[in-house]
């Protein structure tokens, strides 16, 4: 299997205890990752410093909040965070909801 062509989709997994997350990519300066969430699970309203985050829904629909928006987001949509700002996610649907999370400056 080639390192460089993934399909993020590959990798989605339901948790019952927490949101399920993977790393796809990471180097200094990127991670890129797939997040997973059952109905009812959310990623709660956090922010990152210095770095600028942005998420593409593959799959399903959730609300995505950033700074005082919040919208409901379908596969095909993608959610600028940038540096500094508050954002989260919840799925209040009926089936999985799969996102990538591309954050530039990687974590440290």
């Amino acid at each position: 299997m080639s390192t460089h062509f993934l399909h993020p989709l590959d990798h989605a997994r339901g948790r019952a205890d927490k949101p399920f997350k993977t790393t796809l990519f990471q180097s200094e300066r990127l991670l890129a990752g797939l997040n997973t969430l059952l109905p009812g699970q959310e990623q709660a309203l956090h922010e990152h410093a210095s770095q600028d985050k942005f998420y593409l829904v593959l799959a399903g629909s959730g609300d995505f909040t950033v700074g005082n928006e919040t919208h409901r987001c379908t596969a095909g949509e993608m959610i600028v965070a940038p540096a500094g700002t508050p954002h989260g996610v919840a799925n209040d649907g009926e089936g999985l909801l799969c996102f990538l999370t591309v954050i530039a400056p990687a974590p440290s």
